[in-house]
């Protein structure tokens, strides 16, 4: 995320950390299956690629110390926190919001917020697919499809929201048959998908699971 207050980012353009990730991801593939990307970002530099200080004055300190990482949420949330006392429908600054929680692993305040900006911009493919992403991490399968659900409405053909949904269908409702709809309409919509081969190695998975 290049802004803690940018509402959307293109999705069919992904990151270079995405794709690092992705590709760790695959290596993983027969073994779990998890990690979600957001419809519309990569991680905000202001909590998750922040560097954390490590002069603590504690021999013990550690850079994951959790009193660390919520000194620096509420330092990254304070100016939209703020911005938000004048004007609570600003959706920009209630998705920068939901971003910095949601890159802070605080998956309830991120689904707040997201549901917050939702009232206000509620046809934004992009932060419906953040949220049923959060929804996951929260524990809520079902949450997440039905957010999943509600960004193909908006956008039928929107990336990460099949990519996505193949994850939670397969690993959350242990329904690969789903997943690989999801999947294959990904790559039939998104031809030129840079992940591609990735995508085809999950949907064979998938299929192999079907079979067992």
């Amino acid at each position: 995320m290049t802004n803690a207050a940018q509402t959307s980012r293109e999705t069919g353009t992904w990151t270079s950390l995405q794709a690092y990730v992705l590709a760790i991801f695959c290596l993983a593939l027969g073994v779990t299956l998890g990690y979600l990307f957001r419809g519309s970002a990569s991680p905000s530099p202001s909590v998750a690629a922040s560097p954390v200080p490590t002069d603590t004055g504690s021999e013990n300190a550690s850079p994951h110390d959790p009193a660390q990482m919520k000194a620096m949420v509420e330092q990254a949330a304070a100016p939209l926190l703020e911005a938000l006392k004048k004007d609570p429908k600003d959706a920009n600054n209630l998705v920068g919001l939901g971003n910095i929680y949601y890159d802070a692993q605080q998956y309830p305040q991120a689904i707040e917020y997201y549901e917050r900006a939702l009232k206000v911009q509620p046809n934004n493919a992009d932060v419906t697919t953040d949220l049923g992403t959060a929804y996951w991490y929260a524990g809520n399968a079902d949450k997440a499809i039905a957010n999943f659900q509600q960004s193909l409405k908006l956008r039928p053909n929107h990336p990460g929201t099949l990519f996505n949904m193949g994850i939670v269908e397969w690993q959350g409702k242990k329904n690969p048959a789903a997943a690989v709809t999801a999947w294959e309409q990904l790559l039939k919509t998104n031809p030129d998908y840079p992940q591609r081969q990735q995508i085809e190695d999950f949907i064979s998975k998938a299929k192999q699971h079907m079979k067992s």
